[in-house]
């Protein structure tokens, strides 16, 4: 892992990241939480302060040594206790039906092998489990569609692996899981190449 990936990407995922629009999307996707709690894509903590009150402990997965030191700061001044694991989510060291509600947002859209991913989600997630998602990826519209491909090799790399036209209602719901249910939408005050934004539960 680059001097990029370990320090300079961690800061802009906290400048692009970290504002009252996306807050807010994150304040509704964590109310849904509940029981044994694990959060894939942990980066550096920028969901910590939108868990509800009653959340007192959550496992997290993150391969980002950078994005672990980072989380640091806001894990310290946190309610809630982590446990956190220098691990990819493609292969997590869970056993089966550890975990009653599994949390990523704006993570699959970087993870290598994001199939391998979700089976490893279903894989840990209790029986009638919960896979709450909040990912950005493809647009409907054609003419944003064609920029996002257009644009992806570079997002790619400047993104650190971050892909633009993943849609990730079709990956999740190619998936095992029961049920997919989700809302898409353009974030405010984001461009559209970057702001489409899937928002739902999986249930296994």
């Amino acid at each position: 892992m680059g001097i990029y990936s370990r320090f300079v990407f961690p800061l802009l995922c906290d400048f692009a990241l970290d504002n009252t629009v996306v807050n807010e999307q994150r304040r509704q996707l964590l109310s849904q939480v509940e029981g044994a709690i694990l959060e894939i894509g942990f980066g550096t903590g920028l969901n910590l302060p939108h868990y509800p009150a009653q959340t007192r402990q959550i496992t997290t997965v993150d391969p980002n040594e950078g994005m672990s030191k980072r989380a640091q700061r806001r894990i310290k001044g946190a309610r809630i206790t982590v446990e956190q694991h220098q691990q990819r989510s493609e292969m997590m060291p869970f056993g089966d039906g550890a975990f009653d509600c599994i949390v990523s947002t704006f993570t699959l859209c970087s993870i290598a092998d994001v199939t391998q991913a979700i089976k490893e989600v279903f894989r840990v997630l209790k029986p009638e489990g919960k896979f709450l998602f909040l990912e950005h990826g493809i647009s409907p519209e054609p003419n944003i569609e064609r920029w996002q491909r257009r644009l992806n090799g570079i997002q790619q790399w400047f993104g650190d692996g971050c892909h633009l036209d993943r849609n990730m209602k079709q990956i999740i719901s190619a998936s095992p899981f029961s049920t997919v249910d989700s809302t898409e939408g353009y974030l405010e005050k984001m461009p559209k190449t970057h702001g489409y934004v899937y928002q739902g539960v999986a249930r296994k």
